[in-house]
């Protein structure tokens, strides 16, 4: 064993000459990648706006990992690899910069193209995708790459899930979209994507998301990492940078509001994150052009979509269903109040021939990406009408319908709870006959003049009221409620208080489960607006039943859920389109 230096306590016991691997150097982690051996006493990452210069190990992108990380539950950053050694317990790094500390304990991905080199040194360093890990490993054999060389101890490679932003970071804004084939997925990866796209990462870090889904952090950064390649501090990033580019391009905002709207920590993360995800300044992604003032925390922007979309069937409901005081349509508008985590907003929605112009008006800025997600859901603009209308026109007796409005969407909403107790209140926000105003029309505008949180119009227009919260509507006089909804509603006001998720990542089988006392139609509701699933379908529903007669399809319940099979997962939308353009 004289071929090699003596080991000491950092390093690992390297192979005889012969059977050591060219060029590499340190310790080798499981997978093969190599890496520098530990980094200085005292190196440290950049914090929240500190340029990464004045950290002792090199930030650069490319640059290979340098040291063994310490006991922190975040995640690797999968743009920018983790640098040098944090204290204990302490959190990642700046909002757009590297991060550093310990990931998912267990199987490692190795780099790409990188062979599998068995009996490697252990790592708990979780690296982004394509950054090779550092310092020790879990115990356990460690998958490498989808095509790359595995030899000695691995399992075999794990084919990887789209990554949910459909297009490369550097595509125009144009295609700036979630991939729609996340829809009809609910398990946790998923839900996890979804939080990370309204901004939970960005407001409670990633303990946060991982209290909401009910794992550790390390099991939720195990579990991203295996499936994307990346962490959900790298998730969270990159929808920082698309939102930053977003708003370089198709407004005129200032720079710095964009850096503060986008969700940065300082003008220089932002900087520097544009830099190196498109390779250009946010300069030039404006192309030059000057940015003229405006109001205050106003904003006007375009929401893409994956064209067609039939605009009638899509408003329509929204607008004949709006609640005076919370929406109105003005102007050829959709306009409406948002509550949002940090204050409350106004928008105007209005349906273009290539997009849909969004005019935004917050009382904090930092609710813009949140503001964009729960418009683009309450607008189901994520969907992809073509595979969605492929589907549907396998079946005979829709493909007329299909024909006749291709692109119809399932119209969503900006909040759960609110979905829910207007569809108790008869103010149709279900998918069939909750979606008409029924005999209890009039009571949602009731309870919000009564308990809705007064806010004033920047256009003028009709717009008074947020929508109450359900603590404030448990609070409400019973008497000013329809008599036949007090005690359903009561017992869907304390499920929502007691900590019941409507949201865009909430379990969708735990939310059945909490809304059965509710009934079918807001269960109906909620799971296909709310929740965002694109097969939920009501059989029951004599809307429905009696749109399903009229183009000779079966008119008992029993019998139009089996033949709706043939529709999964696309159900939702089999039934705007058996309940036509017009807001039924």
């Amino acid at each position: 064993m004289g071929a090699h230096a003596p080991a000491d306590r950092h390093t690992t016991t390297h192979p005889p000459a012969t059977d050591r691997p060219p060029a590499t150097t340190g310790r080798a982690t499981r997978g093969g990648a190599p890496t520098a051996d530990r980094a200085p006493i005292g190196s440290r990452i950049p914090t929240a706006g500190q340029p990464a210069a004045a950290s002792r190990v090199p930030a650069d992108a490319s640059a290979p990992t340098t040291s063994r990380a310490a006991t922190s539950h975040a995640g690797a950053n999968a743009v920018a690899p983790a640098a040098g050694r944090t204290p204990v317990g302490r959190a990642s790094a700046d909002a757009g910069g590297p991060t550093a500390g310990r990931g998912a304990a267990g199987r490692v991905p190795a780099a790409a193209g990188a062979p599998a080199a068995s009996h490697a040194a252990a790592s708990r360093a979780s690296a982004g995708a394509g950054a090779p890990a550092a310092g020790r490993a879990a115990p356990g054999p460690a998958p490498a790459e989808v095509g790359a060389p595995a030899t000695g101890h691995t399992t075999a490679p794990r084919p990887r899930a789209p990554h949910p932003f459909a297009d490369h970071p550097t595509a125009p804004p144009t295609t700036d979209l979630v991939d729609p084939t996340w829809g009809p997925r609910s398990d946790p990866v998923a839900r996890a994507l979804r939080m990370i796209v309204d901004g939970v990462v960005d407001r409670e870090g990633v303990p946060g998301l991982a209290t909401r889904l009910g794992y550790s952090v390390r099991q939720v950064e195990r579990r991203l990492l295996a499936e994307l390649g990346s962490g959900p501090l790298a998730i969270a990033r990159a929808r920082r940078a698309r939102t930053a580019r977003l708003l370089a391009e198709t407004t005129a905002l200032p720079m710095t509001e964009i850096a503060v709207a986008a969700g940065f920590a300082s003008v220089r993360a932002f900087n520097e994150t544009v830099r190196e995800l498109f390779g250009r300044s946010p300069t030039d992604l404006r192309g030059g052009r000057r940015a003229p003032g405006g109001v205050p925390g106003a904003v006007v922007l375009r929401l893409p979509f994956r064209g067609p979309l039939h605009a009638p069937s899509l408003f329509g409901p929204l607008v004949a269903n709006a609640v005076p005081g919370v929406e109105e349509w003005r102007d050829g508008a959709y306009r409406r109040t948002l509550r949002l985590p940090r204050g409350h907003g106004v928008v105007s929605l209005r349906p273009r021939a290539d997009h849909v112009e969004c005019d935004l008006t917050l009382t904090d800025s930092r609710d813009l990406p949140v503001a964009i997600s729960r418009c683009r859901r309450a607008l189901d603009l994520d969907a992809d009408p073509a595979e969605v209308d492929g589907a549907l026109r396998a079946d005979p007796a829709l493909r007329p319908l299909v024909d006749a409005a291709p692109g119809t969407r399932v119209p969503g909403v900006v909040d759960g709870a609110e979905c829910a107790v207007r569809a108790l209140l008869g103010e149709g926000t279900g998918t069939g006959a909750a979606m008409g105003a029924g005999a209890n029309a009039g009571w949602a505008h009731r309870v919000v003049r009564e308990a809705g949180e007064a806010v004033p119009d920047p256009a003028g227009g009709g717009l008074t009221h947020l929508f109450p919260t359900p603590q404030a509507l448990l609070d409400l006089d019973p008497a000013l409620l329809p008599p036949p909804a007090r005690a359903p509603l009561t017992a869907l006001l304390t499920a929502l208080v007691g900590g019941v998720d409507l949201g865009a990542g909430a379990d969708r089988a735990e939310a059945r489960s909490a809304l059965r006392c509710a009934g079918e139609r807001v269960l109906d509701a909620v799971l296909t607006r709310s929740l965002g699933d694109p097969d939920g379908f009501c059989p029951d529903d004599p809307a429905v039943r009696a749109a399903a007669g009229g183009i000779g399809l079966p008119v008992t319940a029993a019998a139009l859920a089996d033949r709706s099979r043939a529709w999964r997962p696309w159900r939702a939308y089999a039934t705007r389109y058996l309940l036509g353009r017009a807001p039924t």
